[in-house]
This record gives C-alpha cells, structure tokens and sequence, in this order.
C-alpha cells in the first residue's frame, strides 16, 4: 500500500509544532511513517534557548553518495487569528485547510510519498528526505543537520530541493536577513521629578537618520538588485522601551533594523554604516546577518526542475528559506506545491491537486539524479 499524502499532510498538521514549543511528537510521527516504508531515519535533537526538545529527522533511501535531498521543515508559526481550530485540517472544496499545510507540511508530506515510490534497490544513488527543526524562528534545526548529520554528510547528496510553496515554478535565489539591534540605555525617574533621562530621547537623533538612510536606500539603485520583486532592501525599523508608562522616563530603549540581503548588493555597505552610526552615539550594537541563498539559473539542478515541472525558466522571491544553509554543501533549488500569500495566514489552505501535481514533478527529479 502506497503513502497517501492526503492522509499524511493531515496527520502532520493535526499536531501543534509552533516554533516555541516542542515539535518532537511530530517529528516521531514522521520519522515512524518513513521507518515503516523502509527508510534509515536518523533522530538530531538539542534543546532551545527556552529549554524545549527539539527534534529533526533525516531519512535515507538507497545507498552510496550523491543523489538528491528534499528539505522541509516541521515547524510552523503560532495559530492566531483562527476562526477554527488550527490544529484540526479538514479537507474543504479540494483544500487542505490547517496551520502549516501549506507552510509546509503538506509540501513535506509530498517528498515523502515521492521518495517512497521508488524501491532502494532499483537506486544507484540515495535519496533523502530531511525535515527540520525551527526554520521559522533560528534555522537551528538546518545548521544543525549540515554540521552533525551522519547520514547527510555521509550520503553528501549532490542536489537539493527545499519544497516551501512556489507554486511549483523552480525558485535559483531568494533574499537573506540581516539586523543590527541598538541599544540606548537612560535613568528611569517620574517625570515629576524631571531627574530622569529618557532612553527615548537619547536614541531620536539616531532614528532620524535612519528615518533619512531608508529613503536614500530606495532612491539609489546601486542598493537595488533588478532581478528581485521588489528590487530594494526591504529595510524596516522598530522601536521597544518595554512599555514605559508615560509619566517614566525609559530607561532602555531598542531599536532594531532589518534588511533584507540580495546577491552581489551593498547590503555589507548598509550594516556597516548604520552600525557606525549607532556606536557614534554611544550606544550598544549587535548585528546578525543571514546570507541570502543564490544558485546560477542554469544549474543542473534548476535545469532538472524546470524539465520536471514543464517552467520554461526560474524565479527570484523575497522571502527566505532554510536554503542558505545548505548552498555551501549541496546545489539546490527551491520547489514546492502550494502558495506562498496562503502561509502564516488565518485559514492557511493548500489545493490536494498541488499536492498530487508536485508528487509527480519530484518522481522525475528522483529517476534522474538516483537512478
């Protein structure tokens, strides 16, 4: 009997793997699916910043190196909003309707029916089906495969496809993230006392110039990269002093800036001056930076996908992925059913004919690069 992947995508979605808690039951639950169709899983666990159990699992079919890997994750985002339980996918006019369907646990559920279709001793190369802790908050659950995997780094596969929801059009490059966190420190005092200062105060100068640098960064097409949709580098701020009363002076205030990196852009060039600026203040910096993920359009494994998916070329999209973890160990392409506009959103839904549509795109993949 062969994996529905109807039945599957409902099973995942119907327990709770929001980032902040544990997601091991879910990851059990796919690792005992794919142990039972004959699969060698591979459990990697660590424990968050919050103390949770975080589980992912990376499963292998077929022996020897290269072939190709599919990368999911099993995370999702908190289930607000809902006018239904989240947490309870009901099959409604050919949806899939529940948090995380689309994003992405029915596009999981499809690599793995994909994989199992194909007996281990009809592969000359292995094909693997990954799916991760925490993409949406840290990528924790992917840094954490690429460094500690056995079964990743002994297969090493050659080609990748991270399945989050295009559409099923081939994805070669997406945008990265980057933040610096500034930090003001005042004296917190009632304002009757006029003996405070207010960290407010002390960092407006500041956050005027930023106020100035955004405009400038979508004015000057040197920061912009014609190829993404938008082409500019999304750049946002925003503002916590901890929700000081308004008769207290703050006595710390955050401001936090966001960009979003493109290939070959002058988003270094941005860090570093809005950094500059915050230290010339006084205040405290600390910045973290997520490369964005980039493979040439002509790649093999762009070639394959666009052959098996019948696109006659790839995209760019704004969004990020787990992808940049892997670009430096695997050629990779990102490819999956569903709509992105459906994910994080209040009634989040994915069409069962994408699900079926994109089990047939991966086949192909699968008999090319394993068999």
């Amino acid at each position: 009997m062969t994996l529905d992947v109807v039945q599957l995508t409902r099973d995942l979605v119907a327990i709770d793997s929001v980032s902040a808690r544990s997601n091991a039951t879910v990851a059990e639950l796919l690792a005992g699916v794919l142990e039972r169709r004959g699969f060698e899983v591979e459990r990697l666990e660590y424990r968050d910043q919050h103390g949770e159990r975080k589980v992912s699992v990376v499963a292998r079919k077929g022996e020897g190196t290269g072939g190709l890997a599919f990368l999911s994750h099993l995370d999702t985002v908190p289930g607000i909003g809902w006018d239904r339980d989240p947490w309870e996918p009901l099959v409604e006019g050919g949806r899939i309707i529940g948090l995380g369907s689309c994003d992405m646990k029915g596009p999981l559920a499809a690599t793995a029916v994909a994989a199992d279709r194909f007996d281990a001793r009809q592969l000359a190369r292995p094909v693997l089906v990954v799916a991760t802790a925490d993409e949406e908050i840290s990528g924790a659950g992917a840094r954490q495969v690429v460094a500690e995997s056995r079964l990743f780094n002994e297969t090493r596969p050659a080609y990748g496809v991270v399945a989050e929801p295009t559409t099923l059009i081939p994805v070669y490059a997406h945008k990265g993230g980057a933040g610096v966190k500034v930090t003001a420190h005042g004296v917190a005092a009632h304002t009757s006392t006029d003996r405070g200062i207010s960290a407010n105060f002390l960092i407006a100068p500041f956050m005027a110039e930023m106020a100035a640098l955004a405009q400038r960064l979508k004015a000057d097409t040197s920061y912009h990269n014609p190829a993404f949709d938008p082409p500019t580098l999304g750049f946002n701020m925003t503002v916590n002093d901890g929700g000081t009363a308004g008769n207290v002076t703050a006595a710390k205030t955050v401001c936090t800036l966001g960009i979003r990196p493109m290939p070959n852009d002058r988003s270094a060039d941005v860090v570093a001056e809005i950094s500059e600026r915050a230290r010339s203040y006084g205040f405290e910096v600390e910045t973290t930076y997520f490369k964005p993920f980039h493979v040439a359009p002509d790649a093999t494994i762009v070639r394959l996908a666009c052959e098996a998916s019948g696109v006659a070329a790839p995209r760019t999209v704004p969004y990020g992925t787990d992808a940049f973890f892997y670009q430096d160990s695997i050629e990779a392409v990102i490819l999956g059913p569903g709509d992105i506009a459906e994910a994080h959103t209040n009634g989040e839904w994915i069409e069962v004919a994408q699900l079926h549509r994109a089990i047939d795109v991966y086949s192909p993949m699968i008999e090319r690069a394993c068999r």
